[in-house]
């Protein structure tokens, strides 16, 4: 996937007013939905079932290598302090800027790419309420993992404060980390003019996932449904975009008719 899905028309405008206010919308039922149960006790034994669930299935296709890859990882305090950092700046700061920036350098791209990252999200939290999952970082010690916002810091902790009573941390399947880098990387592939660039773009997903794998936040598992929700996304961004070309063109032919 290096371009968008089946370019809008070029002549669709696009007010930026209006996109402000449906971005902030669609946040808006994604935080309550995702954040609706917090981390209240009745469904840690649920998430933790599911937990189990997918590290056997990890082991049963030789994958699960998380605990090994963050061991490798502490030796470098700085390296999993700057991770700690990226996970939780990125996210949204990364997604917004290169909304932005598409809307303005490539508005004819804006929409499909839009619409590949609002569908990728709603199946998003379809999966984190069918399916809580507690991170590799909340697990039992004897699974090996460490939990690097608590023990070693970053910008916030999840365990404390606000965050503990507003942020669903058994949202964990899907990987709307790994889903939204992975996003901003194919957009900017497809914009950037040079390789050079491209490659940077690529870059930022590769790290992400790093980073999400070495903080111990998400299994390759959910790094694996965030791709696919992406792909899924962006299939059916393309399938509309093919359905509003004839709408769009014969409305142009009527508007020019009258004219």
């Amino acid at each position: 996937m290096t371009a968008a899905p089946a370019p809008a028309a070029p002549t669709a405008r696009l007010s930026w007013k209006r996109e402000v206010a449906v971005i902030a919308a669609f946040y808006a039922v994604y935080t309550l939905v995702r954040d609706l149960r917090g981390t209240r006790p009745v469904s840690a034994s649920l998430a933790f079932a599911n937990a189990r669930r997918v590290v056997g299935l990890e082991k049963a296709i030789g994958i699960f290598q998380e605990a090994d890859i963050q061991h490798w990882a502490l030796h470098y305090r700085f390296l999993v302090e700057s991770l700690d950092v990226w996970y939780a700046t990125t996210h949204f700061v990364v997604t917004t800027a290169v909304l932005v920036a598409l809307f303005f350098a490539r508005p004819s791209q804006y929409r499909p790419w839009r619409n590949t990252l609002a569908t990728a999200t709603a199946v998003a939290l379809v999966g984190f309420a069918l399916f809580p999952l507690m991170p590799p970082r909340l697990l039992p010690g004897a699974y090996g993992f460490t939990d690097t916002l608590k023990t070693v810091g970053g910008l916030w902790n999840v365990d404390s404060g606000p965050m503990l009573h507003v942020s669903d941390q058994y949202a964990a399947m899907p990987s709307l980390h790994f889903a939204w880098a992975l996003w901003c990387g194919l957009v900017l592939w497809s914009i950037l003019p040079r390789r050079w660039m491209k490659g940077l773009a690529l870059a930022y997903p590769a790290i992400t996932l790093a980073c999400i794998i070495i903080t111990a936040n998400h299994y390759f598992t959910d790094t694996a449904a965030g791709a696919a929700i992406i792909a899924f996304g962006y299939g059916i961004s393309a399938l509309w975009e093919r359905r509003r070309r004839p709408e769009e063109q014969r409305g142009r032919k009527s508007a020019m008719s009258v004219t």
